[in-house]
């Protein structure tokens, strides 16, 4: 069986990682221009593919029949190939009420927020008014807007739709949700980062918050049943998402100077596959001088802000080990940009056992000292917290396990 994905500009896709999971069949990105969809939809070599923007709306003309979901949403995300016959069917639409269900929200009743007003709010707005919910949409120029909507401060639930704070531009919220003191759940579309400022700050409230990998997960397993409805299934969504999960998320070491992350860092990269990136030595790269130099040079303050940088840089890319330094805990805009994307281990080693040569800080402060002051700030920012003073096979080991087994699919 040939399968695929169309679309214009694919770039990264995870879709092909995701169907590889889900069964034995050929799955290929189609980049085609929007002049030969109607060749391409006649004559291609596919048994089933699925649709991406911007084509959703555009391959409708040229199928031979819709399902009743697609036809009530107007918009096509998989179709299949019966005989010389086209069918479109939307996925996006069981993939957004699995999401609803996984996170126990209950929208009948209760006002609903959809963030932005394009196809995939269609289908957020669809699925909402099914479960008798009562949808608002919010866009910039519509009666509802960014401008006035604390009139719907009484929200229960909020679903962002619209592209803000996915990856590359990461850090952006399309809403300040302390204006909404009834929320019950946060759910956004966006899955690159995992956790956008959106979810971040819902989290820091203690509210419901998941991003869209679910979805895209849950919809490409509907697509495949519809294309394939007898393909024995391999993997079934609830171990499908950890799988991605980890995939994608980056691994973070903090820690005092010298207690192991570059070493530890590098050997759980080649354990994972993933891409390892000391950011000290990225700083050196960015100023062009070696760390001492820097702090002898340009002060403190200096280093730090190359240090937000490169942590800008490489906390919203996705499948990295990141080896920090030492004192990136201390400034608060950080853990945002570490956070975002992975899971933060703090290295613990006894002070009596760090080195100093080669450390500003290190050689000029007591390190009991400096300890007392960034042990907060290390609980504050790690999710886990690992012993390294023995042999460091048992640390990584430790690191190892608890990948493998913490990746809770609430977590998100």
């Amino acid at each position: 069986m040939k399968c695929g994905l169309l679309g214009r500009k694919l770039g990264h896709s995870y879709s092909p990682a995701i169907h590889a999971m889900l069964g034995n069949y050929e799955y290929r990105l189609y980049e085609i221009e929007p002049e030969s969809i109607e060749t391409f939809l006649r004559h291609g070599d596919w048994d089933g593919i699925n649709v991406t923007i911007p084509y959703k709306q555009a391959v409708i003309p040229f199928l031979d029949d819709l399902t009743s979901t697609a036809s009530q949403l107007g918009a096509v995300n998989t179709i299949i190939r019966r005989g010389d016959k086209l069918i479109g069917t939307n996925t996006d639409y069981w993939g957004f009420l699995s999401m609803l269900s996984k996170n126990k929200l209950s929208p009948a009743g209760k006002k609903c927020l959809v963030l932005g007003n394009g196809g995939a709010s269609k289908v957020v707005q669809y699925v909402l008014q099914e479960k008798n919910a009562n949808v608002v949409v919010i866009s910039r120029g519509g009666e509802n807007n960014y401008e006035n909507i604390c009139q719907h401060s009484d929200a229960a639930i909020i679903v962002n739709t619209t592209p803000v704070g996915m990856y590359p531009t990461t850090g952006f919220s399309p809403v300040d949700l302390e204006i909404f003191p009834n929320l019950e759940g946060v759910l956004d579309l966006v899955y690159n980062p995992a956790r956008t400022k959106l979810l971040m700050d819902a989290q820091k409230r203690g509210i419901v918050a998941m991003n869209g990998l679910w979805m895209l997960i849950s919809q490409a397993m509907y697509a495949i049943h519809f294309i394939a409805p007898n393909l024995p299934q391999k993997i079934h969504i609830e171990e499908a998402f950890p799988v991605m999960q980890a995939e994608m998320e980056n691994i973070i070491f903090i820690g005092m100077p010298g207690s192991g992350k570059s070493t530890v860092g590098q050997l759980v990269a080649k354990k994972t596959g993933k891409v390892f990136v000391d950011t000290d030595t990225e700083i050196q790269k960015l100023a062009q001088k070696t760390i001492p130099k820097i702090f002898a040079e340009d002060g403190e303050v200096a280093f730090r802000d190359y240090e937000t940088r490169i942590l800008e840089k490489y906390g919203k890319q996705s499948g990295l080990v990141i080896a920090t330094g030492g004192g990136c805990v201390t400034k608060e805009r950080n853990y945002p940009l570490l956070h975002q994307n992975g899971t933060i281990f703090w290295l613990q080693r006894n002070i009596d056992q760090l080195p100093t040569e080669g450390r500003p800080l290190s050689e000029n402060a007591s390190l009991q000292k400096m300890y007392q002051i960034r042990q907060p700030l290390y609980h504050h920012f790690a999710d886990v917290i690992i012993d390294n003073n023995d042999d460091i096979s048992l640390t990584v080991s430790q690191i190892m396990d608890h990948l493998s087994g913490s990746h809770n699919t609430a977590a998100l």
